[in-house]
């Protein structure tokens, strides 16, 4: 297919639907997680579930950037903003992510903190540019995707020599989580195959999942974000486990290779390196499943510059994010979801994030899952 709208018709949604319900055992029930918000996004959006035989469940995974980002840490970029009054540059998905103390990024703006939305990495280094009589730091969040952006700018300030632009380095890896989360006690949760994430495949390669076919005997179909590709997906791993396979398998053939980007990779390799460990919002903290910038480009690191300690914080005792991010409860499970909590006032960061887990619930699909009894 080449074009986006065919990835999309209704009338080969029914046929991959049909082939689905073709393959399932009626005998078996079929646990797949999504991991990455973009997918959960689009199966809420397109109904996909609809299309499922129903003993075909999907689980929505740690894949949201912005949800996985704990609290210390959107409280150290508002004690930069409020207490060392930089100029802080960050996604707008951030600035709505309730901190501690009843306090966000947004909140910190309102008392007076210099916070601008910004829509890439690029506009924080020009805005370092600009006004160089300001420090100016880029509280940089995401997996792989977005990390080889926030290294060029790194690469970029080093050339320029600015002493004035910084970088709060919150990037994380996903194959990490995905160990953590398959490391889940199997009453906890029970999955037969990963639905894996796209951007991030695309940069990473198919390869660094070969691990969990291997280790944990789980297939896994990395699928591209449209409807038809995450129904394929399904129907590819009901496939593998009709037959008792467990293998890495491509359906988003057209922008995914098993080496993935070798030149961002390479990118990535000379400004970051492992960090020892990294807290999760969910999953605890988890060995080497971030980043930090090394010490040739030490000067920009804001953590050094400005003397940050992370400092763990418990999320709000009613939300319940961090389950719904190791996939053991569904949003409508949340006592505060659709009730206190919404995204014009959100309690917790699944319903901030456009990629959020209880957004896409709210947004698509929230009326038809209460008719639902629990």
């Amino acid at each position: 297919m080449k074009y986006v709208d065919e990835f999309r018709d209704a009338t080969l949604a029914q046929n991959l639907a049909r082939a689905i319900a073709a393959e399932v055992k009626p005998d078996c029930e079929y646990h797949f997680m999504e991991f990455c918000g973009g997918h959960t996004h689009a199966i809420s959006r397109y109904g996909v579930t609809d299309l499922l035989p129903p003993n075909v469940h999907l689980i929505h995974g740690p894949g949201c950037p912005v949800c996985v980002l704990p609290v210390g840490r959107l409280d150290m970029a508002i004690k930069l903003a409020l207490a060392h009054e930089v100029t802080l540059c960050t996604y707008a998905d951030t600035l709505r992510v309730p901190a501690s103390g009843g306090m966000s990024l947004m909140k910190a703006r309102a008392r007076g903190a210099d916070i601008r939305m910004v829509y890439s990495a690029a506009d924080a280094l020009s805005l370092a540019q600009q006004q160089p009589e300001k420090q100016v730091v880029f509280f940089a969040i995401g997996f792989e995707t977005t990390t080889p952006p926030t290294a060029v700018v790194i690469r970029q300030a080093a050339a320029l020599g600015l002493p004035n632009f910084s970088v709060l380095c919150c990037h994380v890896l996903t194959p990490p989580a995905m160990r953590r989360i398959l490391e889940a006690p199997p009453d906890a949760l029970a999955l037969d195959g990963l639905i894996g994430p796209a951007h991030v495949s695309t940069i990473i390669g198919s390869r660094p999942y070969e691990f969990i076919a291997e280790a944990y005997r789980k297939p896994v179909v990395i699928a591209g974000f449209e409807p038809l590709d995450v129904m394929q997906a399904i129907l590819m791993l009901v496939r593998q486990c009709r037959e008792g396979r467990a293998e890495v398998e491509n359906e988003f053939t057209r922008a995914v290779t098993r080496e993935g980007n070798r030149k961002a990779q390479h990118l990535m390799d000379e400004v970051f390196e492992l960090r020892d460990e990294f807290e999760w919002r969910g999953l605890g903290t988890i060995p080497h499943s971030a980043l930090k910038i090394r010490a040739r480009y030490e000067q920009f690191d804001a953590e050094r510059r400005f003397t940050l300690a992370f400092q763990p914080v418990a999320d709000h005792r009613s939300c319940d994010c961090g389950a719904i991010l190791r996939g053991v409860k569904h949003p409508r499970e949340c006592v505060l979801f659709a009730n206190v909590c919404t995204p014009e006032s959100p309690m917790g960061a699944c319903m901030v994030s456009s990629e959020g887990a209880c957004a896409a619930h709210y947004t698509y699909g929230r009326f038809r899952d209460m008719e639902k009894p629990a």
